[in-house]
């Protein structure tokens, strides 16, 4: 089992704190997803981007929440376009040595 990364960006249209306001109640059906240890959420006000980084235990979590209800939700509002989705396996050997958050959730 190899744990992965996915990077998502997308353009928002709207204000920033707007946008804050629309991903606030997404914050905890996101953390309850299985198999996710944990996601950094990413924001670029001024080019009007913003994103994340996730970290799941595996490629069928990670597949399961691509395919679920809440990116589906995420996809079809109105206020977010230009998708990038990325997936990368976690090199956790040399990730550690660079002072990635990884020991505790990445096995090595």
């Amino acid at each position: 089992m190899t744990q992965q990364i996915l990077q998502i960006n997308f353009k928002f249209h709207v204000s920033g704190d707007a946008f804050r306001e629309a991903a606030a109640p997404v914050a905890e059906p996101i953390a309850a997803v299985p198999g996710l240890l944990w996601k950094v959420w990413l924001l670029n006000e001024a080019d009007q981007e913003a994103g994340g980084i996730y970290l799941f235990e595996d490629d069928a979590s990670l597949a399961a929440y691509l395919d679920g209800e809440i990116v589906a939700a995420i996809v079809g509002t109105p206020i977010f376009s230009d998708f990038d989705v990325k997936q990368f396996a976690v090199m956790s050997d040399v990730s550690e040595i660079t002072r990635a958050p990884l020991s505790k959730t990445v096995a090595g």
